[in-house]
């Protein structure tokens, strides 16, 4: 073998990269059972490199029993070894399991930001940046690594975390439950596909509103779930059109629709819950953003009404505090718990426990509802900043939607075209601005294009520049008409 064919790649010490290649060389035949390896100091002198570093190359592939050292006749390669088949170039293989086919058919993730830096970005789901939140956040984590200890926490989570959240929805969300209910999960993603997991066969049929949250749409359907659409109104999921499906499950978001942003009414969740328990169907209410009402005391949970053990709530941290805690909570029907017991601990063994620790000491100290009351009176501030530079440099070519409650909000673009829609984003990109389209979570998209902006992650002033680019945007799209009257109570809502 000639010294040029121990090419090294460059990645970590020289004594590795050595050892890789003189592996590679043994595995595809290059260097053949019995051979002798050249001596270590004529190694070291060919490759222009130290003895000691061909010696801890040599040592790597003795561990690995690829090469021997005998008695007077060198270093060789064992007899055991045997040329590997030759690397192919890479090819993509055909699915080697149904819910591998189904998720190459899936259609693409638009969620995530439109391009990286841009410093008008409206992505919804930034998270509302507060260094009071991250200080008082870091010392309750340094303290929570003692209280959670170095062993397993059990599956189904920190025992003070569920006994706190309990008592958290029981105060604020009307939720009764105890403990023994409450599944820590690592966000609303783990919660779903938990839930698929537990009620699902391929096949089954599931209703979901239409818009939709996207992730939720692609984790059914990778379980196999039969979807079917029902269209949202200004009261939310039309329930009447549910029941001739007769769902297995009903995914819903009740308290401020996503991406909608309408509320269900009384009357539509009392149908609900009767559809569920008269055709033994089950509900998964997503509370995704509720702490977020800016005019009225935030709506109870659909599962405060639930009498017949048919709804599966789940909570999360990522709006109320950050995305990257990725902490949620699953709150289980009686009937469903141990299901959702196993579900978890076969799938993770359990979330993080210093994390789990942490936001137990967070909320018992109150400093979670503290951080709520800021966090609304801020997020109200940039809405309301946001509203009004959308109306001042926009007027009436738009139509505002959902601007009562969360962090976004939904703006239809009136007299344009799905093409001008993406001649407008692209013009934002130009200028810094980061504009997102709704249609994405439609199963079939609406005739007239929208946007679905993000207020959180700006400030006051960056949201004031942010809408007069935007105003400056759509003018090359769209003429400006006219102007609408002065700004009193707020866009007009769809």
């Amino acid at each position: 073998m000639r010294p040029t064919d121990y090419r090294l790649d460059g990645q970590g010490a020289v004594y590795q990269q050595l050892a890789r290649a003189l592996k590679h060389a043994i595995l595809d035949g290059r260097l053949q059972a019995g051979q002798r390896l050249p001596a270590s100091r004529v190694l070291a002198t060919t490759l222009n490199v130290s003895r000691n570093t061909v010696l801890g190359a040599f040592d790597v592939l003795h561990a690995e029993q690829l090469i021997a050292t005998r008695d007077r006749s060198g270093t060789r390669v064992t007899d055991a070894v045997q040329a590997l088949p030759a690397a192919q170039a890479p090819r993509k293989v055909r699915a080697q399991s149904h819910y591998a086919l189904r998720v190459r058919k899936l259609g693409p993730d638009t969620l995530g930001p439109i391009k990286a830096a841009l410093p008008y970005d409206l992505h919804y789901g930034e998270p509302l940046s507060d260094p009071r939140l991250f200080h008082a956040w870091r010392r309750r984590l340094a303290a929570a690594a003692l209280v959670a200890g170095p062993r397993y926490q059990g599956a189904t989570g920190f025992l003070p975390l569920r006994k706190t959240i309990a008592e958290y929805l029981a105060r604020r969300r009307g939720v009764i439950c105890t403990e023994n209910d409450v599944v820590i999960v690592g966000g609303t993603q783990q919660a779903i596909t938990l839930t698929a997991r537990v009620l699902l066969d391929e096949g089954d049929v599931v209703t979901i509103e239409d818009p939709h949250y996207l992730y939720a749409l692609q984790t059914l359907q990778a379980h196999g779930a039969r979807i079917v659409s029902i269209p949202v109104d200004s009261d939310g999921i039309i329930t009447s059109k549910i029941a001739k499906d007769r769902p297995r499950l009903i995914f819903v978001t009740p308290s401020h629709q996503f991406p909608s942003g309408a509320v269900l009414s009384l009357k539509r969740r009392m149908d609900l819950l009767r559809i569920a328990t008269k055709q033994d169907s089950w509900i998964l209410e997503d509370d995704y953003d509720s702490e977020f009402q800016y005019h009225d005391r935030p709506i109870a949970a659909l599962r405060s009404l639930d009498l017949s053990g048919r709804v599966i709530y789940v909570g999360s941290f990522s709006k109320t505090l950050f995305p990257s805690l990725r902490l949620g909570y699953i709150v289980c029907p009686q009937g469903l718990q141990e299901d959702f017991y196993m579900a978890k601990g076969l799938d993770d063994l359990g979330s993080p426990a210093t994390e789990q620790a942490a936001l137990a000491l967070f909320m018992q100290g109150r400093q979670f509802e503290k951080h709520l009351r800021r966090a609304v009176a801020e997020l109200g501030r940039r809405r309301m900043t946001l509203l009004e530079g959308l109306h001042r440099y926009a007027g009436d070519r738009i139509q505002v939607q959902g601007t009562r409650a969360g962090m976004h909000v939904v703006v239809w673009l009136r007299g344009l075209t799905y093409p001008q829609l993406d001649r407008l984003i692209a013009n934002g990109i130009q200028h810094g601005l980061g504009l997102y389209p709704i249609h994405p979570h439609y199963r079939k998209a609406p005739a007239q294009p929208g946007l679905l902006l993000g207020y959180a992650g700006l400030s006051e002033e960056s949201l004031k520049e942010a809408s007069k680019i935007f105003g400056q945007c759509l003018s090359e799209v769209i003429p400006f008409a006219r102007l609408a009257p002065p700004y009193r109570f707020g866009p007009q809502i769809v």
